[in-house]
């Protein structure tokens, strides 16, 4: 017993003392706090509780219970919002993550002017996506339509946002064209911080430029992929502004994103009903979220 008592207080003794808490760390906390909550928890808060109404956003209303997250489920301009970005989505996040590996592994390489490629290829991040959707929305309802006639491939010699079966692709290239920059340099950050005498070594080994990509590179970047994976997925699922630029939801409702069907009910009346429409999109969100932080969690890339 005088053991262990002993051994408490030893215990006590050598922890070290709580740390005081600066004031100056509140003199910043409490303001972004306060301006997080105003902006955006609050706004938040307040369209799920409509979400149970039937406000059109303006006038009375009465509480109406589950009624629209019901409907929601049997409405196929919904569901058809929901199969396109989600489809949509995967599409874009496979396509920017092979291209922006192969272009990292390229611009880490001993090449000659690399620093300045690196430059040119991030150009497209900080150009506004309603620019892109604009400039390109002119190549595939001009440039390419003129190029097919001349060549004479036929399905190119009408533009491919007109086509419901093709305007997805054409709302991929670009979003992928847009998002390729920050993936890339996430990946060469990734592929620096693999120390170079992993590669010396197995060079002396007999390993090609092939086996060290599989058998180093590949595995040692994995973190850097989950996260890409991940992060581009989300960031997909809110699409907007340059399927707006390009076709505006169109052909007929073929491209509309769960964004916009969101905006356009919000435009339109259905205040309440697309309000329970964004809370399950909010719902889903948090979920990747929460998959991320797991597949993430003591990765180095973190």
């Amino acid at each position: 017993m005088s053991t262990t008592t002993t051994t408490k207080r030893s215990a006590a003794k050598i922890a070290p003392p709580r740390r005081k808490v600066e004031p100056l760390y509140y003199f910043f906390l409490i303001p972004a706090v306060f301006l997080f909550t105003l902006a955006i928890t609050l706004p938040g808060a307040i369209g799920i509780f409509f979400s149970f109404t039937n406000s059109i956003g303006i006038g009375t209303w009465e509480m109406i219970g589950l009624t629209n997250y019901i409907a929601l489920f049997s409405d196929p301009a919904v569901l058809q919002s929901y199969l396109f970005t989600f489809g949509f989505a995967l599409a874009t996040v496979v396509v920017v993550n092979v291209i922006a590996f192969m272009l990292a592994v390229g611009l880490t390489a001993k090449i000659r002017f690399k620093t300045g490629l690196r430059t040119i290829f991030v150009i497209p991040m900080v150009i506004s996506g309603i620019i892109i959707a604009y400039v390109f929305n002119f190549l595939f309802s001009n440039s390419l339509p003129a190029a097919g006639s001349a060549v004479g491939i036929s399905w190119l010699e009408t533009s491919l946002l007109a086509n419901p079966d093709l305007a997805w692709i054409a709302i991929v290239i670009v979003t992928a064209w847009q998002a390729i920059p920050g993936t890339l340099l996430i990946y060469i950050a990734g592929i620096l911080s693999i120390p170079g005498d992993v590669y010396e070594a197995a060079a002396i080994d007999g390993a090609n430029k092939s086996q060290q990509l599989l058998r180093i590179t590949v595995p040692l970047v994995f973190g850097y992929v989950v996260i890409n994976f991940i992060l581009g997925f989300k960031n997909f699922l809110n699409a907007y502004d340059i399927i707006v630029g390009l076709t505006n939801g169109g052909p007929g409702t073929a491209t509309r994103s769960i964004a916009m069907t969101i905006i356009a009910g919000f435009n339109g009346g259905d205040y309440s009903y697309q309000m329970a429409n964004a809370t399950i999109f909010f719902i889903i969100t948090i979920i990747i979220s929460v998959l991320q932080l797991s597949l993430t969690r003591g990765r180095s890339a973190l």
